[in-house]
């Protein structure tokens, strides 16, 4: 099957691509209900791993994004770059042909997610253009 790679260094390509969180979090709630490591070939649990990692990876530039709004001497500075440093950690952390690994990928994700809402909910709301005139 012919492929194509994209050269994006900068990772601007999904830069102003909307989160299809509903998408990301069916398929968090379907992997983490899995129970019988045998039921998918790893070939499959590794395409599976593939896209929950995309997801992971945009969910959490999403996140940093969000922290590039908060006041410098807030104090989720601290606990973002925490967040961010194990998200990458585990990310960069083999076993994506296993069901282990895959469901450390969902919840790995959900995590990203709370993270995300406990940010949306600390920044005022954006101004709105009726506002802004």
């Amino acid at each position: 099957m012919p492929y194509a790679a994209v050269h994006d260094p900068q990772g601007l390509a999904g830069a102003e691509l909307p989160l299809d969180r509903d998408t990301h979090e069916q398929l968090v709630r379907a992997v983490l209900s899995w129970t019988c490591p045998a039921a998918l070939p790893s070939d499959d649990l590794e395409q599976v791993a593939l896209v929950l990692t995309g997801a992971a990876h945009a969910v959490a530039a999403e996140v940093r994004g969000r922290t590039a709004l908060l006041p410098r001497v807030d104090r989720r500075l601290v606990v973002t770059r925490i967040v961010l440093d194990e998200a990458a950690g585990r990310l960069a952390a083999p076993g994506r042909d296993t069901l282990h690994g895959v469901q450390h990928r969902a919840r790995l994700i959900r995590a990203l997610y709370a993270w995300l809402d406990h940010l949306k909910d600390a920044l005022p709301p954006a101004p709105t253009a009726s506002a802004a005139s």
